[in-house]
């Protein structure tokens, strides 16, 4: 799915809405998005460091295919 697209797409729909029952919901799940926490910010500082620490791995080349690492795990 290309999220830019996509996006395009909504924005297009939204343009050219006359249900205002439809505006409104909208509306209500934007602001409960807008005011909801971040999930990033209801974790805890270790599991924040893990994630780092992998996406570190990640950027660096440290990773295996998902065949080899089911075949480190399944032992």
């Amino acid at each position: 799915m290309n999220i830019q697209a996509e996006k395009l797409n909504l924005i297009e729909w939204i343009s050219k809405l006359n249900d205002t029952s439809i505006i409104e919901k909208l509306s209500e799940i934007k602001s409960n998005y807008t005011h909801s926490p971040d999930w990033r910010e209801k974790l805890h500082k270790e599991e924040i460091e893990s994630i780092e620490r992998g996406l570190k791995d990640l950027d660096e080349g440290r990773v295996h295919s998902h065949e080899i690492a089911r075949d480190i795990y399944a032992k």
